[in-house]
This record gives structure tokens, C-alpha cells and sequence, in this order.
């Protein structure tokens, strides 16, 4: 089993129309698929040939409250923020023109020695990071663990330690596999209540 990237981060707004002009025509990634209806929108915006950035609109979201990014919080809690990565450092210094003249907050460029970021934030308040690669340091390729005192688990290295978790005991036969109709058929002209709305093999 491979991962090939983050198909689609998906996220919440109450407004399209400024979440497009803001990833679409400020940052200029395609909007490359819609779905839904008034009421119930998914938006997707191309990010990389493998990986897009996702946002349903639902009547009443409002925008996140103000947290600066990496704050700690306590009580409930699930997303801080999304990184994109750009290929250089003349990108992190566009987008930082670009973010300042459309009237954006951004932040300095800040050195965390295997990438330069940029810190801002979309038109519903969440927070955005642009990451530049510094030449030379690559920690997928030779990772690091700088924690003073790190976990018992992190302390047994990078690579996945097998046996860890109980292994299935039994795998889906071919022959029971499905993929049942969903609102994405939408975008082939097909209806997920259609009469060929029945699971299909895959």
C-alpha cells in the first residue's frame, strides 16, 4: 500500500463566492469540479497533478474564530492549519506582493531552517502557511527528531514499526467489493438515484 499525496483537504465556508476569488483568482489554483446545490455546495480547487484543496458551503458557517497559527488551545479541537508548498523563494515572494495588495494580512518570511513560510489567512479566517524548501535539507530523506525529550513510540524511529496493530483476519474478496453511489456521479451527468445507482464491482 502507497500514498500518493492528500487527494482533497476538505474544508468549511459560508460564502463560494469569496473562497473562489481568494484560492482560484488570488492564489490562481483551477477550480476543477462543483457540486451540490443553493444550500449544499463541494468545490474543488487543483493544487498539484494529485492534490486539491476542497470546500463545502453550508448556510450559517461562519468564519473561524481569530487563532494565530500554532497557538496551543484547549477543550475541542481538530485543525490548526494547512501548509502549501511552493517551489521556491521568488513564489513565497509573489505571493506575498500579491497577498499584501489584495489586502490580506501576511506575515514576514520566518527562517525554520528546512523551509521559509509565510503565514496569512483566507477569507474564512483559516490560516494559510506557504512553505519554500531551503537547498539542500530534505528531513524526508533524512529525517530528524530534535524533541528534547521525545515519546517512548517516536523514539522508535521513522519508519513504521510492524505488528503494532492486530492484522485483518479476513480481506474483502474480490468478488464482495463495491463502490456504492455517491454525488460525485454528478459530474458524469449520472444521478446516484439513478436506476443504475446499484453498487458497482471494482
Amino acid at each position: 500500500m502507497r500514498f500518493t499525496g492528500i487527494n482533497h483537504l476538505a474544508m468549511a465556508t459560508g460564502d463560494m463566492d469569496r473562497t473562489i476569488r481568494y484560492w482560484r483568482d488570488l492564489l490562481g489554483l483551477r477550480l476543477v469540479a462543483g457540486l451540490g446545490h443553493p444550500g449544499y455546495r463541494h468545490y474543488f480547487f487543483e493544487l498539484t497533478e494529485r492534490d486539491m484543496v476542497a470546500f463545502f458551503e453550508w448556510p450559517g458557517v461562519q468564519p473561524g474564530p481569530d487563532k494565530d497559527h500554532g497557538a496551543p488551545v484547549a477543550g475541542p479541537f481538530t485543525f490548526d492549519h494547512v501548509s502549501l508548498g511552493v517551489e521556491g523563494q521568488d513564489d513565497l515572494w509573489e505571493l506575498r506582493d500579491r497577498l499584501d495588495a489584495a489586502g490580506f494580512w501576511v506575515s514576514e518570511v520566518v527562517d525554520h531552517g528546512f523551509i521559509h513560510s509565510l503565514y496569512s489567512f483566507d477569507p474564512n479566517n483559516i490560516p494559510v502557511e506557504f512553505s519554500a524548501p531551503v537547498p539542500g535539507v530534505d528531513l524526508r530523506r533524512n529525517p530528524v527528531m530534535a524533541d528534547s525529550k521525545p515519546t517512548a513510540w517516536a523514539r522508535e524511529g521513522a519508519e513504521p514499526v510492524p505488528d503494532v496493530w492486530p492484522a485483518p483476519v479476513r480481506f474483502t474478496p474480490v468478488t464482495e467489493r463495491r463502490a456504492y453511489p455517491g454525488e460525485g456521479l454528478n459530474l458524469l451527468g449520472r444521478r446516484p438515484d439513478d436506476k443504475d445507482g446499484e453498487p458497482h464491482h471494482v
